[in-house]
């Protein structure tokens, strides 16, 4: 394995980057309580878009002219207009919403609820709360399997992934992970599930069918105490190839062969590392830098971090518009 850090991180510069692809990325900002949208052609900040309170998971429907907004301090989703960039209404979402994942139907919401213990299930449409599902205590982390059969959710005291049945919108399954589970992401074939724990340092992958882990990763850099690295936020690219995990404080992203499980590269970006998201062609991932209130760009093709740009305080979720 290797640890490097990037050109552009030391002040430097690359001497060649390949074509930027056209699109925007919103960030969201915990601190200013505001999104921040970039353009990817040119990588500077064009707009801000004053939101409520204390903003964190962001997701866009199918699409792509709606942007669904965790207020969480407002204990709301905020539903936002792409073309406009104006919020057009609030869903109802339980107490201290935190994450949340869209349903291949595009219209239901399963939002995780930190400060209630529950996951609600919200139908866009009807804007009325469908379920009410009894998790673990406190909440964090929501995914929604590609064929629509599974939602989970990560309970970050229980250290458990709850499974909910999406056609019958009840809990069928818990399976118990290391301290602290963050975030969860399906493969693609919906075979295997990944799941961060913060504080237990590794990354579980769970067989779907079994509802049981049959790898864990752990990561290690040279001196960086291991208390500081705490994996939270994950990509995987489309071809299974390739994981990439952000390990929080320790400031680093972590690049991992998907079918080996072997950590592959340490990629140094800015202070916290929260959540992660690639551009459609794959070959960007942004990075949201909570601390340094910055998102740090990775060039996938080199895995080089070519450029900071700063954002407001607190970035923590992010989404691409095509």
């Amino acid at each position: 394995m290797r640890l490097r850090a990037s050109l552009l991180a030391l002040g430097l510069g690359l001497a060649a980057s390949p074509a930027l692809a056209a699109g925007t990325l919103y960030v969201s900002n915990e601190k200013d309580d505001n999104l921040s949208v970039v353009d990817i052609e040119t990588l500077e900040v064009i707009d801000t878009i004053p939101v409520g309170m204390r903003p964190r998971g962001i997701t866009l429907s199918k699409d792509q002219k709606t942007l669904y907004i965790c207020a969480s301090d407002s204990d709301a989703v905020q539903v936002m207009d792409i073309e406009s960039r104006k919020i057009l209404h609030n869903l109802p979402s339980g107490d201290d919403p935190e994450q949340f994942a869209l349903h291949p139907d595009d219209r239901h919401l399963y939002i995780a609820n930190e400060d209630d213990a529950i996951v609600t299930v919200v139908d866009t449409q009807s804007r009325q709360v469908v379920e009410q599902i009894d998790v673990g205590v406190e909440p964090e982390g929501m995914a929604v399997s590609h064929d629509g059969k599974w939602a989970v959710n990560t309970s970050e005291t229980t250290n458990m992934v709850h499974w909910i049945d999406t056609a019958t919108q009840t809990l069928v399954a818990n399976t118990l992970v290391d301290q602290r589970p963050r975030h969860a992401v399906f493969t693609r074939d919906d075979s295997l599930l990944w799941v961060s724990s913060e504080i237990g340092g590794t990354v579980s992958i769970i067989d779907v069918e079994s509802k049981e882990i049959v790898q864990k990763i752990s990561f290690e850099l040279p001196n960086i105490h291991p208390d500081r690295i705490q994996p939270v936020g994950m990509e995987l690219t489309s071809d299974g190839s390739t994981a990439f995990i952000s390990l929080g404080p320790a400031n680093h992203v972590a690049v991992v062969d998907a079918q080996t499980y072997e950590v592959k590269d340490y990629l140094l970006v800015g202070r916290r590392v929260w959540h992660m998201t690639l551009t459609p062609d794959e070959k960007l991932l942004f990075t949201a830098n909570g601390v340094s209130g910055d998102v740090s760009v990775i060039d996938v093709e080199d895995m080089s971090v070519r450029k900071t740009i700063k954002v407001g305080r607190y970035p923590w979720g992010l989404a691409i518009v095509e």
